[in-house]
């Protein structure tokens, strides 16, 4: 019989004048119980630690032992932080899936930009997408009991075969009936299909669509975005990238399941990326289609509310007064291009002295395929703006870069982005109002 793992929490941080302060614990500690339960991740901590009397074991770096008995508020916190923000090790994918693309990416990054997680308490904290691949009948039982909710689901396919395969993971089949416990569980969830041409599309999507929709209202919407395709594929099973037709046939198939269930539920349920649109050469859908842009990470109405948000702010600027003359460019990535081209044009029009170049970046380094700003790198940038004159301020998307961070994909600063281009760059925050600031910068005023 496998040894139980021990989880181990060191005491990275104490906040001064919290409970833990005052009690004497410090930095170096190890947390070893609560209430005599071992707590196994950040879940665990938080729903014992809510009590307002709980017995705390503690170790010491010299191995004394110290049993802490704590009376405090329901909901006061004992101002600890541990060396790990999820208190456990992050669970990597044991999944092989064609579409994987990670799989696809060059040598060379930054190591982050490989690890594969696959894990479900990332899906509840950052909205990750998970395959439910390496989730055990304990990690749906937390869920529950924690009520982790949304879960956030990469479904594929519901055809178990089809699932195994691409997923290239024999028990990928059987890890869809973790749904069903999910279900019953009461949780809420959220869906996503990668959508391979000739693979799961056609009857397959309308399989999935049809078993997915009988899990409404819980699984509150599914994505279908299209499989992302860089030309770093060498050796990889092969997919081909969908065409116009193709597209407007997924439309097609989408747009009839949501007048379906939107009669039945209310709601639209099913949704495609706005990539869809784009390759179909189709206008977005307005926003009520989105049903509160449930899947916006996913690049699920994200052109539609930078669309809507740009408007809001347009009307806004009457009485705004603008007399300075500035010459500005806008980089972005094929997908956003033509929208951009149209609120720039708008901007132009309402006040003159604003001279706006819109420039689309193709996606030399991932493959022309790519067409999101996010995937963007500055090489990419700085090549194809050099000797073009870039004019007055360069705009980038925050997108672009690492979050938090001035950094680019492939490690280069903003500043060196600046210093290669000899012109100022201007982050835009992601709003249709942030966009608006950014061009008019404190030149203008109200009247």
């Amino acid at each position: 019989m496998a040894e139980k793992k021990r989880h181990v929490h060191v005491v990275r941080n104490v906040s001064c004048g919290s409970i833990a302060d005052e009690l004497g614990i410090e930095p170096g500690d190890r947390l070893l119980s609560i209430d005599g339960h071992e707590i196994e991740d950040i879940f665990d901590y938080q729903f014992y630690v809510e009590d307002e009397e709980i017995l705390l074991l503690i170790e010491k770096p010299d191995g004394e032992q110290w049993e802490l008995e704590i009376e405090k508020e329901a909901d006061e916190q004992l101002g600890i932080e541990f060396e790990s923000g999820l208190m456990d090790e992050y669970r990597s994918c044991r999944n092989k899936c064609i579409f994987c693309f990670i799989d696809q990416m060059p040598e060379g990054m930054r190591d982050t930009l490989y690890f594969k997680d696959d894990d479900s308490r990332l899906s509840f904290l950052q909205g990750n997408y998970v395959t439910l691949t390496n989730m055990s009948d304990h990690d749906i039982e937390r869920i529950i009991r924690y009520r982790l909710e949304p879960i956030n689901i990469s479904f594929q396919t519901t055809n178990p075969e089809l699932r195994c395969r691409m997923l290239h993971n024999r028990f990928a089949g059987d890890a869809l009936k973790k749904v069903d416990q999910l279900f019953q569980g009461g949780i809420e969830m959220n869906g996503q299909i990668v959508l391979c041409k000739g693979i799961n599309d056609g009857e397959e999507l309308e399989r999935s669509i049809r078993d997915l929709s009988r899990y409404l209202p819980l699984l509150k919407s599914v994505s279908v975005v299209p499989v992302g395709l860089t030309k770093f594929r060498e050796g990889l099973f092969p997919l081909e990238p969908f065409t116009k037709e193709d597209a407007e046939n997924v439309l097609s198939v989408i747009h009839r399941w949501q007048e379906k269930l939107y009669e039945q539920y209310g709601v639209h349920f099913i949704h495609a990326g706005d990539e869809w649109y784009l390759l179909a050469e189709q206008e977005v859908p307005e926003e009520e289609r989105y049903d509160g842009y449930l899947q916006l990470e996913n690049g699920v109405g994200m052109l539609r509310l930078l669309l809507n948000e740009f408007e809001e702010g347009y009307q806004k600027l009457e009485g705004y007064e603008y007399e300075a003359k500035e010459e500005l460019t806008i980089a972005t990535g094929k997908l956003a291009y033509p929208y951009l081209c149209r609120m720039a044009r708008k901007m132009e029009e309402k006040f003159p002295g604003l001279d706006i170049r819109v420039r689309m970046i193709r996606n030399d380094f991932f493959g022309e395929r790519i067409t999101v700003s996010g995937l963007i790198t500055a090489g990419d940038l700085i090549v194809q703006l050099n000797g073009t004159g870039v004019r007055g301020r360069l705009l980038i998307p925050c997108n672009m870069l690492k979050a938090d961070e001035d950094v680019f994909l492939d490690d280069y600063t903003v500043d060196q982005v600046s210093e290669a281009l000899q012109v100022p760059v201007n982050i835009v925050k992601s709003s249709g109002q942030d966009l608006i600031d950014a061009i008019l910068g404190e030149k203008g005023s109200r009247t």
